[in-house]
C-alpha cells in the first residue's frame, strides 16, 4: 500500500532528502519553544544516547533497555514522527559510528535493533539500513516494534530480494524475516500486504500455511482479484493457490469457480470428488450448466446411479426451460408480443406510421427476427405458432410472406421461440421437414439447431435429424443443418461431428458459402480447445481458396472458425498463427488479427491491446480489411475488467476521431461487445451520434450497436432512439431493417435475457456465449453482403449468449421457493476492514427476480443458506439449523 501521504516526510517505505528533513528539523526544535516534559524527554534521550557509548556494559544495558521502552511506548497522532525518533535523529549517525567499533554481544544486537528502528525515518533512500540493522540484530518479536516498521521493512526487503535475485547472493536470512513479517500481517488482518509480500520475494506457497478460518475468505477474494492485473504466468500462479486454500478449506464452490476460471478439468473433477454433500454437487452441476461446458460425470464422481442422472441432468440443462418460463409467469409477461407492439409507431408523428403499413419483404423479414428475439423462449407468438385449425389461417401464411431465403430465418425463427424446451421445438418445427421449398427446410434445420442451444440430451436429436442432411445437394440446406449442429454442440468437442464437418472443408465441390459456415460451426465445436486436426482442416481449405474467393466477403468467416479454436488460450495460438504468415498477402493480416484477438479474448492483457491499436493507427489504402477486426480484436481483449473496458472506450473514441473509414465502421461494434446489454450513458450517447452517421456503414453498426448494448434490458431511452431513427430513416430500407432489428434485440426476451458472457459477477466468461457474439459481430463487419444480403441468418449465432439473467432460489428438491432477497448495484470490497456492505442502494424483492448488470443479490432472511456464494442463475439454498422464528 502507499505511504501515508500525510506523514511527516520519510516515514513508511519511502525516505528521501533526509539532509533537507533535518535542517529543517533541527530549526524546528529550537523554534518551537519545548514543553517541559518534551524538553526533559529530549535531555533524558541525549542522556541515553551518551551512557550508550559508556565503557561500563551494565550501564550500556540500562541504557538500551530505557531508550527501547521510550520508543516502544511512545504514542503519536498518525501525521508525526513518534517524539522519541525526533529527538533521535540527530543522534543516529553518532550511534551507527559506535556501533561499527562495538565488539561482538548481545548488546550490539540490542544496539542494532534500535539503530533498524530509527533507520525508519533516517536512512537515506535506497540503502536499506532498516533490513540491514534488522538482519544483524537480535531476532526478537518484529511486531512489537508497530505495524510502520514492519511495512517498511517489508518494502525493503522486496528491494534487497530483486537485488540478491540478480547478484545470485543467498536468501534464507530473508526468507526467516519474511516468515515472520507474514505471520504478523496475517494474525492483523493485512492479508493484501501479507500477499504482496510473498508476490514480491515469489514465494507464494508460504501462504497456505499462514491462513486460517478467520482470515482465508478475504486472501482469497485478493488473489482471485489481483491475477487480473498480473502478467502470465504469475496470473495462474496466484490463482492456483486461491484454488488450494479454498479447497483446505472446503468452500469448494468458490474452488469450483477458479477451477472453471482456469479452465482446468483436473481441478473440476477434484472438486467434484473432495465434496460429499450431494446438495453442494448439484449447485456445482447449475454452475456447469450456466457456464455451457459439456461434463460428463462418472462413477468416481457419482457412486449413485440415479443421484448421476440428477446431476448430468442440471448440467444438461434440461431444467432451464422450467425456470425460464416460472420466471416468466411470476413477473406475468407470457402474453406473446408482436412486432408491432415493439416498434409502437403509434407514437411517431404521421410520416412514418404511414410507411409502415407497406407489406415489404424486407420488412417482413425484420419482423421474423424482431418476434423471435421478443418471444425468445417463451413458447408461443402471434405470428409463427397460431393454432393451425383457428379462424386466422395457419401459421405458414406468415411463412410465405417472406422471400426465398427469408423462409430459412422464418422457418428458423419457430426455434428460438420455443428456445430450450426440446420436446415440444421438436415437435412443432418437424411439419417443415415435409416442405417441398428448400429454404424452408433450411430453416427447419437450423431451428432445430437453436431450440437444443446449450441443451444437451442423451438421445442427441439434433445429430439425428441434422446429420443426413450436411451431404445434401442444395448449398441453403447443407448450410441449415451445419449451422444448426454448430449451435446444438457447441463447445462439446463431438468427435462424430468432426468426422462428418471436416471433409466437407476439402470438399472441391462444396460452394464457399458452405465451407465458411462450416469452418465456423467446427470453431463454435471446438471452442477453445486447440485441436490440431480441425486447425488443419481450416488451414487448408484457406490454402485452397483461389484468389477472387479471398476477396469475397464470407471468406472472413474461415480465419474467423480458426481464431474461435484459440479462443482466450494465448499462447497455444503461436504455432497456427505462424502458418498464417504463408497464406496469401490478401488474407494473411486478417487472418493474423483475428487469431490475436480470439486468444487474447477475455484475458485484459494490456500489450496485446496496444498491439492491436498500433495496427489501427496505420493509414491504409483501400482494400485493406484487417482493421475491422482489429479494433473487434481491442474489446475482445479489454472486456476482462471495468478499468480495461473504460480505457477501451476512450481509445474507441480517439480512433472514431483519427481513423480510416473502415476502421470507423468496426469501433460502434466494438462498443457495442465493451457493453453488451449494459447501456452505460456515454457509450450509448456516442452511438446515437454515430447513428446519423453520413457513412451508412457507420449509421446500420451503430444501430445495431445500440440493440446490443441494451439487449434484454428495455431500456426506455434506447428504445426511444430506435423510434426516433426508425422515423428518420423511413425510405431508407437497409437502415431500417437494422433499427428493427435492434427493436428486437433490446426488448429480447421482454427483459428476461442478456447477451452479457459473463457470469457468477463478472469472473467467469463462457466460452460458447463469446463465440456467439464474436461471430455474428464479424458478421457485422460487412453489413451489406452478409447481415444485409442472404445471410440474414448469422444473426441466430447470438442464441448462443442468450441466458435468462434470473436468480432463482430453489429448495432441496430443485422446486421453486421464494424468499426474500435485497438486490442492489454490486460494491468492491477487496482488502477493506471489517465486513462491509456488498451491495448498495438495494431493493428488496421476493424470488425469482431479474439482475440486470453490475447488480448483486443477497439473501434478506436468516431462514435459510444458500449453497452458492454468488447469488446468479439457479442457487439450492438449505434451511438454516440454527434459526429460531422471532
Amino acid at each position: 500500500m502507499a505511504p501515508d501521504p500525510n506523514r511527516a516526510a520519510g516515514a513508511g517505505a519511502s525516505s528521501s532528502g533526509t539532509t533537507k528533513d533535518d535542517a529543517v528539523t533541527k530549526k524546528k526544535v529550537e523554534s518551537e519553544d519545548l514543553s517541559d516534559e518534551d524538553l526533559a524527554l529530549k535531555q533524558q534521550l541525549e542522556l541515553y544516547v551518551e551512557r550508550v557509548q559508556d565503557s561500563d556494559p551494565g550501564l550500556q544495558k540500562v541504557a538500551l533497555e530505557s531508550m527501547r521502552q521510550e520508543i516502544r511506548t511512545s504514542t503519536s497522532s498518525m501525521t508525526s514522527v513518534p517524539k522519541p525518533l525526533k529527538f533521535l535523529r540527530p543522534h543516529y549517525g553518532t550511534l551507527k559510528a559506535y556501533y561499527e567499533t562495538m565488539t561482538e554481544s548481545d548488546l550490539k544486537k540490542y544496539l542494532a535493533d534500535i539503530l533498524s528502528v530509527l533507520a525508519l525515518t533516517m536512512s537515506a533512500e535506497g540503502e536499506r539500513e532498516s533490513l540491514k540493522y534488522r538482519l544483524l540484530g537480535s531476532t526478537g518479536d518484529i511486531g512489537s516494534w508497530g505495524h510502520e516498521y514492519v511495512r517498511n521493512l517489508a518494502g525493503e526487503i522486496a528491494q534487497e530480494y530483486a537485488k540478491r535475485q540478480s547478484d545470485e547472493s543467498p536468501i534464507d536470512e530473508l526468507m526467516e524475516l519474511v516468515q515472520q513479517i507474514v505471520a504478523f500481517h496475517m494474525k492483523h488482518n493485512a492479508e493484501p500486504e501479507a500477499v504482496d509480500l510473498l508476490m514480491e520475494v515469489e514465494d507464494l506457497d508460504m501462504l497456505v500455511e499462514h491462513v486460517d478460518k478467520t482470515n482465508f475468505k478475504r486472501t482469497c477474494i485478493y488473489l482471485t482479484s489481483s491475477a487480473r492485473y498480473l502478467p502470465g504466468p504469475d496470473d495462474m500462479l496466484v490463482l492456483d493457490i486461491a484454488y488450494l486454500i479454498y479447497l483446505k478449506f472446503e468452500e469448494y464452490p468458490n474452488a469450483l469457480q477458479i477451477a472453471l476460471f482456469l479452465d482446468n478439468m483436473q481441478y473440476v473433477r477434484q472438486v467434484f470428488t473432495s465434496c460429499d454433500d450431494v446438495l453442494r454437487k448439484k449447485q456445482f452441476c447449475y454452475m456447469l450448466g450456466r457456464h455451457g461446458i459439456t461434463f460428463e460425470l462418472d462413477e468416481e464422481i457419482a457412486a449413485d446411479d440415479e443421484e448421476r442422472e440428477v446431476l448430468q441432468e442440471i448440467i444438461n440443462n434440461t431444467k432451464l426451460t422450467e425456470g425460464y418460463l416460472t420466471l416468466a409467469r411470476d413477473i406475468e409477461v407470457m402474453e406473446p408480443k408482436s412486432p408491432e407492439d415493439v416498434y409502437k409507431a403509434h407514437l411517431l408523428d404521421g410520416r412514418a406510421s404511414a410507411g409502415a403499413s407497406v407489406d415489404s419483404a424486407r420488412q417482413n423479414l425484420a419482423a421474423t427476427f424482431v418476434n423471435a428475439f421478443v418471444n425468445a423462449g417463451f413458447g408461443q407468438d402471434k405470428l409463427m405458432t397460431v393454432p393451425s385449425d383457428s379462424s386466422t389461417g395457419s401459421s405458414g401464411n406468415w411463412l410465405f410472406k417472406n422471400k426465398e431465403h427469408g423462409k430459412t430465418s422464418a422457418a428458423a425463427s419457430l426455434g428460438m421461440i420455443l428456445l430450450w424446451d426440446v420436446d415440444s421445438g421438436l415437435a412443432q418445427i418437424d411439419k417443415y421437414f415435409h416442405s417441398n421449398d428448400n429454404h424452408v427446410i433450411a430453416g427447419a434445420l437450423l431451428g432445430v439447431g437453436i431450440v437444443n442451444c446449450g441443451i444437451k440430451n442423451d438421445c442427441d436429436p439434433a445429430m439425428a435429424l441434422l446429420g443426413d442432411y450436411t451431404e445434401k445437394e442444395d448449398s441453403s440446406i447443407r448450410i441449415g443443418a451445419i449451422m444448426g449442429l454448430g449451435i446444438a454442440y457447441a463447445g462439446s468437442q463431438n468427435e462424430q461431428l468432426r468426422d462428418k464437418l471436416a471433409p466437407i472443408l476439402s470438399d472441391a465441390k462444396a460452394s464457399l458459402d458452405v465451407i465458411a459456415f462450416t469452418a465456423i460451426s467446427l470453431g463454435l465445436i471446438y471452442v477453445g480447445s486447440c485441436n490440431e486436426e480441425v486447425a488443419q482442416a481450416i488451414i487448408f481449405a484457406l490454402m485452397d481458396r483461389s484468389e477472387p474467393e479471398l476477396g469475397e466477403p464470407l471468406t472472413r468467416l474461415l480465419p474467423l472458425g480458426l481464431g474461435l479454436l484459440y479462443l482466450g488460450k494465448q499462447e497455444s495460438v503461436e504455432a497456427t498463427a505462424e502458418v498464417s504468415k504463408t497464406f496469401n498477402e490478401k488474407i494473411r493480416k486478417y487472418c493474423d488479427m483475428t487469431l490475436l484477438s480470439c486468444a487474447y479474448a477475455g484475458t485484459g492483457n494490456v500489450l496485446k491491446v496496444q498491439n492491436l491499436l498500433g495496427h489501427c493507427s496505420q493509414h491504409l489504402d483501400k482494400g485493406e480489411t484487417h482493421q475491422g477486426p482489429a479494433v473487434l480484436g481491442i474489446a475482445m481483449v479489454a472486456m476482462a475488467e471495468e478499468l480495461g473496458v473504460e480505457m477501451a472506450i476512450r481509445s474507441l473514441e480517439h480512433l472514431l476521431q483519427y481513423g480510416e473509414q473502415n476502421i470507423r465502421r468496426a469501433v460502434p461494434l466494438a462498443l457495442g461487445l465493451l457493453c453488451i446489454s449494459n447501456p452505460k450513458v456515454n457509450v450509448m450517447d456516442t452511438l446515437s451520434r454515430l447513428s446519423h452517421d453520413t457513412d451508412s456503414e457507420v449509421a446500420m453498426a451503430a444501430v445495431i450497436s445500440l440493440g446490443l448494448i441494451g439487449a434484454g434490458t428495455n431500456n426506455a431511452r434506447i428504445a426511444t432512439m430506435l423510434r426516433n431513427l426508425s422515423s428518420y430513416y423511413y425510405k431508407d430500407t437497409s437502415l431500417l431493417f437494422c433499427v428493427r432489428i435492434a427493436q428486437g434485440l433490446v426488448h429480447m426476451g421482454k427483459g428476461l435475457l442478456t447477451l452479457n458472457p459473463y457470469h457468477s459477477d463478472r469472473l467467469l466468461l463462457s466460452p460458447t456465449a463469446l463465440a456467439g457474439l464474436v461471430t455474428m459481430l464479424h458478421a457485422c463487419l460487412d453489413m451489406k453482403a452478409i447481415v444485409l444480403g442472404k445471410y440474414h441468418y448469422v444473426l441466430y449465432f447470438l442464441v448462443l449468449a442468450m441466458q435468462p439473467r434470473m436468480l432463482l432460489t430453489v429448495d432441496e428438491n430443485l422446486k421453486p421457493l421464494s424468499v426474500p432477497v435485497r438486490v442492489g448495484q454490486a460494491i468492491d470490497v477487496v482488502g477493506q476492514a471489517g465486513r462491509p456492505k456488498t451491495i448498495t442502494g438495494f431493493q428488496t424483492h421476493s424470488t425469482p427476480v431479474l439482475l440486470a448488470a453490475g447488480d448483486r443479490a443477497e439473501l434478506a432472511t436468516e431462514k435459510y443458506i444458500p449453497i452458492s456464494p454468488i447469488l446468479e442463475g439457479f442457487v439450492i439454498l438449505k434451511e438454516n439449523p440454527d434459526y429460531r422464528e422471532e
